[in-house]
């Protein structure tokens, strides 16, 4: 049996007897015990389980886990963005480096070109005057002499093709305004037919490889005619 407590409780009454009339009150000390647990943990709550309670203690590690990945992927994301940055730079600098290659390339190419061209210039200009000498002469040539004229025509053709696959070529002159740039002006004369610093003769032809003068070209220019 459960042990019980009594309280007791005198109530007056003026019409009672003297005697006090004594009314005790029992308690379960079970029943106390109880309401002070339920007290305690709130009575209306809801039972929490084991699945729950396993949660809620794996969750702090979890969320933990969460955050360092995130802050993970971040880092790579920006190291990823870095390395990107890095090749553009990178292949920004080679097509950099291979245009200044190539023009330095085409500048050493002209260079030694144009050298061996200046010593063949005297050569071809050398043959030039000889062929126009001989066309301006109306002789009685032989046949042999035509065909020694005609291989020395060829010649100087083959000559002027070899220069020219070379990037060597001639500057435009007759017809030609003048500029001083690549114009060597040898004497003047005043024309009516011609504007002036207009190129009306090419004594000496120019050349030129690219953008590198060779020899400028030897020409007289028209200038203005007195009244």
């Amino acid at each position: 049996m459960k042990a019980s407590n009594r309280i007791p409780i005198h109530f007056e009454d003026d019409d009672s007897s003297d005697e006090p009339a004594v009314e005790s009150l029992q308690y379960d000390d079970a029943n106390g015990e109880d309401a002070a647990e339920d007290s305690r943990f709130g009575a209306h709550d809801p039972p929490v389980s084991e699945s729950q309670q396993v949660d809620a203690d794996a969750g702090g590690p979890q969320l933990a886990e969460l955050v360092a990945s995130r802050a993970e992927l971040k880092r790579l994301q920006n190291v990823l963005n870095d390395a990107q940055d890095a090749l553009v730079r990178r292949q920004a600098d080679f097509e950099n480096y291979r245009k200044r290659i190539d023009r330095e390339r085409t500048e050493t190419f002209n260079r030694v070109v144009g050298e061996v061209a200046r010593k063949l210039l005297p050569v071809v200009d050398n043959l030039s005057r000889a062929l126009d000498a001989e066309r301006s002469i109306e002789t009685n040539e032989s046949e042999e002499f035509r065909h020694f004229l005609h291989g020395v025509e060829l010649i100087n053709k083959q000559l002027a093709e070899v220069l020219e696959s070379f990037g060597v070529e001639p500057i435009a002159a007759v017809g030609e305004r003048f500029d001083p740039h690549i114009h060597e002006a040898v004497v003047t004369e005043p024309s009516d037919k011609h504007e002036p610093d207009t190129v009306i003769e090419e004594l000496a032809r120019g050349y030129r490889i690219g953008d590198r003068l060779l020899r400028p070209a030897m020409v007289k220019v028209a200038a203005h005619k007195p009244d």
